[in-house]
C-alpha cells in the first residue's frame, strides 16, 4: 500500500494547565500597607483543529502520537498577569472527522478550508489575591490556583470528500474511466485490487464547469466485516453525492452482482441506499452489437449506461447523466 496515503491516526493531546493567580502583598518604601497586587494566572494552551484544502492525506500526522499545549505562566506582583499558553494547532484534510477514542463519538468532522475547532480547552489561569480583597480583609494572603489541563485520545479519519464515488468489485474498470476522464494517472493493471488508496480526479464539463469522481478500491463480498480492503474503502464513499456502480458486461448475472455491492453497503451503513445511484457497464467493447442488445434487458431498474473506457463509448452519455444527477 502507498505509504503516503493515511487515513486513520491515533493521537493522544493534552490541553495546557492554566497558572496560578499571585498571592503578593504590596510591599514599597513610601506605602507601609500596599495592599494585595497578585496578578492573574495565564490560561493554559489549547488544542485545535484547522481545515486546510492543500492536503490530502493524514501522513503528517502518522508519527506525532502525542500533542501537548503549553501551560500558561502564573501570575506575579504589580497585577502582572501570567502568559498564556502556547496552542496546538492540528491542520487536516477537508473530510475529516474526530472522534473520541474511548467511545467512538463522533465529536465534529472538518469539511471547510480554514473551518476552525478547539477538541480541547486549557485551563483557565487562577486569579490573583487582588479579586479577593473585601472590606473585612484588606490583605487576603490568598490566590486561585490555576485548572488543570485536559487530555485524551482522538481518532483523525479521513473520508474522502468527491461528487461521485466509484463503486465496484476489484478489476470493474474504475481506475481506467477515472483516467480516461481525467487527469489522473490511477495505477491500472488486469487484476484485482490494483487500486489500494483512493485516486481523485477533475471531470471537465461544458462551459468550465466540473465535478469530482473518487476511483476507491474495489469491494468484495464480506467488505463490511473487514474482509479484503474492507472497511478502509466503505469510509470513503459516505461523503459521496452520487454513487456510479460499475459492472463489466461480461460478469455472469449483472442484477445478482449489483445486488451483493447493495447489500455490502446496506450492512455498512443503510443511509448510503438513500443516495442517487447510477449503473454503468463497462468494457462493452468486448461485445458485439446482437451482444450488447441481449444483455440491455437484463440490468436493474436504474439510470443505466453502457460504456467502453478503451474506445470512449458513452462517456459522454455518462458525464451527461452525472452532471444532471447532481444538480438535479
Amino acid at each position: 500500500m502507498s505509504s503516503n496515503f493515511i487515513d486513520l491516526v491515533k493521537i493522544y493531546c493534552r490541553s495546557g494547565n492554566g497558572g496560578g493567580g499571585s498571592a503578593h502583598l504590596m510591599r514599597a518604601k513610601y506605602v507601609p500597607r500596599g495592599g494585595p497586587d497578585g496578578g492573574d494566572g495565564g490560561h493554559g494552551g489549547h488544542i485545535k483543529v484547522k481545515g486546510n484544502s492543500q492536503l490530502w492525506t493524514l501522513l503528517h500526522l502518522k508519527y506525532k502520537k502525542h500533542l501537548l499545549a503549553g501551560h500558561g505562566e502564573h501570575g506575579a506582583k504589580a497585577q502582572r498577569s501570567g502568559a498564556y499558553g502556547s496552542d496546538v494547532l492540528i491542520e487536516v484534510p477537508l473530510g475529516t472527522v474526530i472522534k473520541d477514542a474511548d467511545t467512538q463519538e463522533i465529536l465534529f468532522e472538518i469539511t471547510e478550508d480554514n473551518q476552525e475547532q478547539i477538541i480541547l480547552e486549557g485551563g483557565r489561569g487562577g486569579l490573583g489575591n487582588q479579586h479577593f480583597k473585601t472590606a473585612t480583609n484588606q490583605t487576603p494572603r490568598y490566590a486561585q490556583p490555576g485548572e488543570k489541563g485536559k487530555e485524551k485520545w482522538f481518532y483523525f479519519e479521513l473520508k474522502i470528500l468527491a461528487d461521485v464515488g466509484l463503486v465496484g468489485f476489484p478489476n470493474a474498470g474504475k481506475s481506467t474511466l477515472l483516467s480516461v476522464l481525467t487527469a489522473a494517472k490511477p495505477q491500472i493493471a488486469d487484476y484485482p485490487f490494483t487500486t489500494l488508496t483512493p485516486n481523485l480526479g477533475i471531470v471537465s464539463y461544458h462551459n468550465y464547469k466540473s465535478f469530482v469522481i473518487a476511483d476507491i478500491p474495489g469491494i468484495i463480498e464480506g467488505a463490511h466485516e473487514g474482509k479484503g480492503l474492507g472497511l478502509r474503502f466503505l469510509r470513503h464513499i459516505e461523503r459521496n453525492s452520487i454513487l456510479l456502480f460499475m459492472i463489466p458486461c461480461n460478469t455472469v448475472s449483472i442484477k445478482k452482482e449489483y445486488k451483493t455491492l447493495l447489500n455490502e453497503l446496506w450492512q455498512y451503513n443503510k443511509e448510503l441506499l438513500n443516495k442517487k445511484h447510477i449503473l454503468a457497464i463497462t468494457k462493452t467493447d468486448l461485445l458485439n452489437e446482437k451482444e450488447l442488445s441481449k444483455l440491455k434487458s437484463k440490468v436493474p431498474d436504474l439510470p443505466c449506461v453502457f460504456i467502453s473506457s478503451v474506445t470512449q463509448k458513452g462517456l459522454t452519455e455518462l458525464k451527461d447523466l452525472l452532471w444532471h444527477a447532481l444538480n438535479a
